[in-house]
């Protein structure tokens, strides 16, 4: 565990790159395979189960810190973070211990089998033996709030100038329903890699964005000279729904989502099509919910995602289908060498073939002949359900991750308000002094109506503003939560706008964020709860 707590300090104790790569190196280097393993999978989002909750960890980090339960809240709020606060509390009476990573995290997996009481002896022993680097690394692990401040592809980059592998080969082998108690890492690192995993979805390529401005001509012109002659390029709508690898591979079928969520079993009603596709297939899409044939928005989805027990009711409601736009599986065969006009070819001869075209849909062609052509199909955008256009390269290969050139997207400008800022809360990590949290109302009448809350768009010396604002201008505190006097304006961007009956205002924002701090206007003209209710079509 020192290894393991030593490598999570030094990454989160640097910006530079470079030296977050060596640091990953170092550990890949001086540590058992089994941890090599193990760090991976809490580098990439495979955390052991919880197995105290958290008011359990609270009281009993209460109790072994001796302090009033005020005092620990109140060190909480300002810590902001309670791993943190848990291991800056206790007594430092580090008894030592030389257990691995792979040993405390079979010691956690196995108190599923405890009562409370074993439960509470082994934490009060762990805590005793552990100093308070390792103590706070491990309470990370515990709560469940583990977050390490590097991307998966530098810890792919690190991982290959170790190993003498690829990049895209170690990517693709990291993807997939593994465990680090049963996949290993001579598995992982072999020439030929481990092909058992019938599962395994490919990485998945991303579009670059468009940078978009506030002329559309100037668009026009930038598209021309970023990506050339309009002839050499594809375009579909950008859909807003579930990203999703489906595959079919040895008489079974998988849906996995882009956040690498196995969600097979939470779409019942695609399993009849993926089950007639030929094994060996793999198409990339969106999961969209359909009602007579057109796309709903997602808010619609939404209401599935999430839940354990999908009702009869919630599958009458939230109907979906796929918009298939990519083969990268055929016939066995990996064909994301093929050129994109090729793997089209060989995805509508997939779906011509599929006798469930209802909930097989092949993801329309946009037919343009020149950028300013594309630009007015732009403008369509949200009549489709869609959140703009996808420009893919047609002699483009299907690549691994965010790649610039080949693949981009041109969203629609976001819809806007201006709105009041009336509460804020502090951040965490790095912003847990500052306030950086905030929620934001519109004018109902004479009233300010919350409708939502946003914590990203600003400049570091912008957040240092408000925070100073919020810190001399706070009307009341409820917790972490702080009332503060209603006067900075702000311009909200979000995707999209729905009806609802758990909000107070009656909506609810898709995408939420701060574009902009009004500076210039007063809070007597920031909008009403109507212009947001006109919004709604």
């Amino acid at each position: 565990m020192r290894a393991f707590a030593q490598l999570f300090l030094s990454l989160d104790e640097t910006n530079k790159t470079n030296e977050k790569v060596r640091v990953l190196k170092d550990y890949f280097t001086s540590v058992p395979d089994s941890d090599k393993m193990h760090m991976l999978a809490l580098f990439t989002g495979r955390r052991p189960k919880r197995q105290i909750n958290a008011t359990l960890l609270r009281n009993w980090a209460i109790e072994a810190s001796n302090i009033p339960v005020w005092l620990f809240e109140e060190s909480y709020q300002v810590v902001g973070d309670l791993a943190e606060t848990m291991s800056l509390l206790m007594p430092q009476n580090n008894l030592g211990n030389n257990k691995t990573l792979t040993e405390w995290i079979a010691e956690i997996n196995a108190l599923a089998d405890k009562n409370e009481e074993q439960k509470k002896l082994w934490l009060m022993e762990s805590w005793a033996m552990l100093d308070p680097q390792e103590r706070f690394v491990f309470n990370k692990i515990m709560t469940g709030g583990f977050r390490v401040g590097v991307s998966q592809n530098l810890v792919i980059k690190a991982l290959a100038d170790v190993t003498g592998l690829e990049a895209p080969v170690l990517t693709h082998r990291i993807m997939g329903n593994w465990m680090p108690e049963t996949y290993h890492f001579k598995q992982l690192v072999e020439a030929k890699g481990s092909n058992d995993d019938v599962s395994r979805p490919y990485p998945f390529f991303l579009a670059y964005p468009i940078q978009e401005t506030s002329e559309q001509q100037r668009s026009v012109e930038e598209l021309q000279n970023t990506l050339g002659d309009a002839e050499d390029w594809q375009a579909e709508w950008k859909w807003d729904g579930i990203r999703a690898q489906m595959i079919k591979r040895d008489g079974k079928i998988f849906i996995w989502s882009r956040g690498e969520d196995l969600a097979t079993e939470k779409f019942p009603e695609l399993h009849p099509f993926l089950n007639a596709l030929p094994d060996g297939t793999v198409l990339d899409g969106e999961i969209l919910s359909f009602r007579e044939g057109l796309p709903l928005p997602f808010n619609v989805l939404q209401t599935r995602i999430g839940r354990k027990n999908l009702s009869k009711k919630i599958l009458q409601e939230s109907p979906v289908a796929v918009i298939a736009y990519d083969c990268l599986e055929y016939q066995g065969e990996d064909i994301r060498p093929k050129t994109q006009s090729e793997r089209r070819m060989l995805l509508e001869e997939l779906h011509s073939g599929s006798p469930f075209s209802e909930f097989f849909r092949l993801s329309p062609l946009i037919s343009f002949n020149s950028w300013d052509d594309l630009a007015a199909k732009r403008d369509e955008s949200r009549a489709m359900i869609a959140e703009g256009i996808m420009l893919k390269r047609k002699n483009a290969t299907y690549q691994v991750g965010r790649k610039r050139g080949d693949w981009w997207k041109w969203k629609i400008d976001p819809l806007s308000v201006d709105a009041v800022m009336i509460y804020a809360q502090k951040g965490h990590g790095r912003r847990a002094d500052l306030y950086t949290d905030y929620t934001f109302a519109v004018w109902d009448g004479d009233k300010l109506v919350p409708f939502a809350k946003a914590y990203s768009g600003l400049t570091d010396q912008e957040i240092n503003k408000v925070d100073n604002f919020v810190k001399r201008n706070t009307i009341e505190k409820f917790g972490p939560v702080r009332t503060v006097k209603p006067e900075l304006v702000f311009e909200i961007g979000f995707e999209g706008i729905n009806r609802s009956t758990r909000h107070k205002s009656g909506v609810a924002l898709r995408f939420p964020r701060i574009l902009r701090w009004r500076q210039d206007k007063p809070k007597e003209e920031a909008d009403t709860l109507d212009t947001l209710k006109a919004l709604l079509g």
